[in-house]
């Protein structure tokens, strides 16, 4: 009986080890996702350098709707 109960009691704590394991992976996977490769990590005291070009053009994009809508096909 004694013998039962131990073999019962190794395969559960196996499971639970398991179960840790995979939760750790998936935290760490988490952390791999969101960090951003082309920054400096925080607080390693180096300050990332600003880019001079916007990111988004200053102005709108200009749309030439000539002849759309008139019903002529060339």
């Amino acid at each position: 009986m004694a013998t039962i109960i131990t073999v019962a009691l190794i395969i559960a704590m196996i499971g639970a080890g398991m179960i840790l394991i995979h939760r750790l992976n998936t935290q760490h996977e988490a952390r791999i996702a969101a960090f951003r490769y082309s920054e400096a990590p925080p607080g390693s005291g180096r300050s990332r350098a600003r880019d001079p070009s916007p990111t988004e053009p200053a102005g709108s994009p200009t749309v030439d709707h000539r002849g759309q809508g008139t019903g002529s096909r060339g």
